[in-house]
């Protein structure tokens, strides 16, 4: 009797399963499936170490002491696309490590502002990676009142903020070259004089910034207005334009080294720091670091390179038009400068030094027409050339996008019904 009552217990509850399947309802919450696992293996830690270059010190013995040893370095160097011998003290390298290596993993090294390059260990050889970090460029306008200098015009020019102390002194040395050959910014400026520059600042994906190109100026000198707009051509090459297109550049440089700080202006008698008399001084004295580099006023030919008396290591350049231009008390002269080597403008022709009748570094300067010593500062420079024909319309159409950012037109105004005018 039992066992039939089990049986038809047992036939009722596959009965009514088979109801239930067939209907995919079921009285009870059904388990989700368990995925198989796998038991957990040991954690590997990472981590990154920075090292710098020390004064004086090698690559190897930085690369040493992280741990890298001489066949790493070669494949690492090689890879990381560095000489070496023209790192400076200050660069920074980043280490990788994890705890199942016994040494770096990774080295990364920025080898431009726009590029990283990161050499990794796989197995038993490196492998390099290049990362390249985006900048944008955003316009900003600078404006402001010369009193003394441009620098300090810059200092205390509206948004001097969004430049720091280095790049704003960079932004003046910029804005002087953009107008060499127009201004003597350490005479001719005068009480409330004015500029205004529209500049680039660039910020990278990091969040690093620094002053980009000028791209536009005017200045207000002397009763003078000049502006510069900055004008690229389908090669790439870029220059400096007037409002009706022509080149700033001229036949001459206003100054013939790098850094321009004047120590005494052209004048026909001064007293000589070594004679200790006065007599004529035909030139114009540049005060420089010695070493600074000197360049070629304009295009010419070598004359003379060696000692000449109290002038010490002089290189004279013949030009054209009767013109010639002196460079004394060098301390040295660059590569290749010979008498009859031809010379380009800008291109460097030695260092300044102290030699002869000097007191101290720096550079003096001679410009002479038909012999006869002329103020390099008065002597008319010429017209510079025009944009090309081909490309005028282009330029006209970069230089009214320019001018929009220098002159930005003020707010217009309108009259309300009670006279009081408001902006709109």
């Amino acid at each position: 009797m039992r066992r039939l009552v089990a049986t038809g217990l047992a036939l009722a509850i596959l009965g009514a399963a088979a109801m239930f399947a067939a209907a995919d309802a079921w009285p009870w919450r059904r388990l989700e499936p368990v995925a198989a696992t796998t038991p957990p293996g040991p954690t590997v830690r990472g981590w990154t170490t920075s090292d710098t270059l020390r004064q004086g010190e090698t690559l190897g013995e930085l690369f040493n002491r992280q741990g890298l040893g001489a066949v790493d370095l070669e494949a690492v160097v090689s890879l990381l696309g560095i000489d070496p011998r023209r790192l400076r003290a200050g660069q920074v390298f980043n280490f990788g490590h994890h705890d199942s290596a016994t040494g770096p993993t990774d080295v990364t090294v920025r080898v431009r502002p726009d590029l990283e390059t990161r050499v990794a260990r796989s197995d038993d050889r490196w492998l390099a990676e290049e990362r390249p970090i985006r900048w944008d460029r955003h316009p900003v306008r600078l404006e402001g009142r010369i009193v003394t200098s441009l620098y300090d015009a810059m200092t205390a020019a509206t948004w001097s903020e969004e430049i720091d102390e280095n790049d704003r002194i960079r932004l003046a040395w910029d804005l002087a070259d953009v107008f060499a050959w127009a201004v003597d910014f350490t005479r001719d400026i005068q009480p409330d004089d004015r500029f205004a520059v529209v500049f680039e600042r660039e910020v990278s994906e990091r969040g690093e910034t620094r002053l980009g190109r000028i791209l536009a100026s005017r200045l207000e000198v002397a009763g003078r207005r000049l502006a510069a707009f900055r004008f690229e051509t389908p090669d790439g090459r870029a220059q400096y334009y007037d409002e009706e297109g022509t080149s700033l550049r001229r036949a001459f440089l206003r100054a013939p080294v790098e850094f321009r700080r004047i120590a005494s202006g052209f004048s026909r008698s001064r007293k000589h720091p070594i004679l200790g008399v006065w007599r004529r001084h035909q030139g114009i004295d540049y005060s420089a670091a010695a070493g600074t580099p000197v360049l070629a006023a304009g295009e010419g030919t070598v004359v003379s390179a060696g000692w000449s008396g109290g002038y010490g290591r002089m290189v004279e350049l013949r030009h054209r038009s009767g013109i010639t231009t002196r460079y004394a008390h060098l301390r040295g002269f660059a590569k290749d400068i010979r008498i009859g080597a031809r010379v380009g403008q800008g291109e460097v022709i030695g260092y300044v030094g102290s030699t002869g009748l000097a007191s101290g570094a720096h550079l003096h300067y001679e410009f002479r027409q038909s012999g006869v010593a002329r103020d390099p500062n008065q002597v008319d420079l010429g017209n510079g050339e025009p944009v090309p024909a081909d490309l005028r319309q282009p330029f006209l159409t970069e230089r009214d996008r320019l001018r929009a950012l220098l002159d930005p037109a003020p707010p217009t105004t309108s009259v309300a019904a009670d006279g009081v005018a408001g902006d709109r």
